[in-house]
């Protein structure tokens, strides 16, 4: 079932999602002192993919230099992105079919929000490590 809701997922709006992360990646890549943001952003560009079936958790290393990254994330991007992944969640829950996907934005709140100190992993090991 996994298998099937990515393929969906990828085909009417996982694709176009990631590569929105991705430029967004290239070009705080560009800009030396932006490069934590763009790696978080190629980190949530593969999560925007795949979404299915994975899962975001907390990195108990992180540092006080995530939650400061953080903090300027929130300022300039991420309270936007969250926002643009309720509203598109919720138009999603409208219809039956799209409830799947509308959780899935809603999954990607998270780490849109808060991505510096997460990790991405599979949902059988939601308390793995690495």
């Amino acid at each position: 079932m996994k298998l099937i809701l990515n393929v969906l997922w990828l085909i009417l709006s996982g694709f176009w999602l990631a590569l929105g992360y991705l430029l967004a990646g290239v070009i705080c890549c560009i800009l030396i002192i932006t490069i934590p943001f763009g790696i978080a952003s190629f980190r949530i560009a593969g999560y925007a993919l795949w979404p299915f079936g994975r899962t975001t958790v907390v990195r108990r290393d992180a540092g006080a230099g995530s939650a400061i990254g953080n903090v300027i994330w929130i300022i300039f991007a991420g309270w936007w992105l969250a926002l643009g992944h309720i509203v598109t969640g919720l138009a999603l829950c409208v219809t039956i079919i799209g409830i799947p996907f509308g959780i899935a934005n809603f999954k990607m709140i998270p780490i849109s929000l808060l991505p510096l100190g997460r990790e991405i992993v599979p949902t059988d090991q939601p308390f793995a490590t690495r």
